[in-house]
């Protein structure tokens, strides 16, 4: 186990394997900056899925026991089933997730499984078609999303985990809806502040609705209470329904944020680690993977990174957010 200077493990790896994404969520990548003539980065530029796995291995060795797919969107990457198989074989790791927007969902649900992946996060902003296909930028349809999760259920996927951003005055209005659509299916629906994740979102702490103002608009119509998280470090606040038919998760990183107890490291596509999902700095790891440098070296480079930590922007946000703050754009790293 290696520990930062905030005392916090490393304890979760998150990898995204592809910048590409068929959304253009307009709080992601607006497709205003993120058109047809966008350039993704190159395949020589990504990390291969055998590099992708021997680093895995070396953060299993040094206490990850999480790991989390990510993109861009991960189902675009050509044979992502061969990569979770691999990852699925690692001695250490416990729990191997993917977090999707589930448009490819439907066609890969099954594969997945087969693969040896454990649970599937799927994200949902809204179930009115209109309010849908405007937070996702192409005017998709919402019935290929269901489609999608309706198909992991049949895979076997049991317990799948639906995020929602929650944006003030665009998607507010459908909570209640969501809880309802997943209530009672062993499905947990979580409700995420809208955060000034990047750059180009133009972000404002007016556009945030509040894990007060949420829990209040659930609790109105469907009585609900805190419980426990199931360990130290667990992102989403958890209610359950009181009359016992399942729960929901609140993910308060604007109002309450979580920094001291986040184990989170971030490998971007090409290769790179970030300590925060709002870090402008990427540490390299492709060019050791590639010159030769032994797995020890890897991992003390990576331990020495982890030690030096003290990343906690969301406690630190007021005083740091504006233009000249430079942070990497989700996409790249995962949300």
């Amino acid at each position: 186990m290696v520990i930062d200077s905030l005392g916090r493990p490393l304890g979760d790896l998150r990898i995204s394997v592809t910048d590409r994404c068929n959304f253009r969520c307009p709080y992601c990548m607006p497709i205003s900056l993120y058109g047809d003539n966008y350039k993704f980065l190159p395949p020589e530029s990504q990390l291969t899925f055998d590099e992708i796995y021997r680093l895995a291995r070396i953060f299993a060795n040094i206490g990850v026991t999480k790991l989390r797919i990510t993109g861009g969107e991960p189902l675009l990457r050509q044979g992502i089933e061969k990569l979770i198989s691999s990852l699925a074989t690692i001695d250490g790791i416990t729990d191997l997730t993917l977090t999707t927007n589930g448009y490819l969902l439907k066609e890969k649900a099954e594969k997945l499984k087969e693969a040896g992946l454990k649970r599937i996060t799927v994200s949902l902003d809204s179930l009115e078609d209109e309010v849908f296909q405007q937070m996702n930028g192409l005017k998709i349809p919402i019935s290929r999303i269901l489609d999608g999760i309706q198909a992991a259920e049949d895979a076997g996927f049991s317990t799948i985990k639906i995020n929602a951003v929650v944006q003030k005055g665009i998607n507010d209005h459908g909570l209640v809806a969501l809880a309802r659509r997943f209530k009672g299916t062993g499905h947990i629906i979580r409700f995420i502040e809208y955060m000034d994740v990047g750059t180009k979102n133009d972000w404002q702490i007016s556009q945030v609705l509040s894990t007060n103002e949420i829990f209040q608009i659930i609790h109105s119509t469907f009585p609900i209470s805190p419980v426990a998280p199931n360990y130290k470090g667990e992102v989403a606040n958890r209610y359950e329904y009181l009359d016992g038919d399942g729960e929901i998760g609140i993910i308060a990183s604007v109002s309450n944020p979580f920094c001291r107890n986040c184990t989170r490291l971030r490998l971007s596509t090409d290769g790179k680690i970030y300590l925060c999902l709002f870090s402008d700095l990427g540490y390299d790891l492709k060019d050791s993977l590639r010159s030769g440098e032994t797995d020890l070296e890897i991992e003390q480079k990576i331990k020495n990174i982890w030690k030096i930590r003290d990343d906690r922007y969301s406690e630190l946000r007021s005083g740091l957010t504006g233009t000249s703050r430079k942070k990497i754009e989700m996409f790249q790293i995962g949300g």
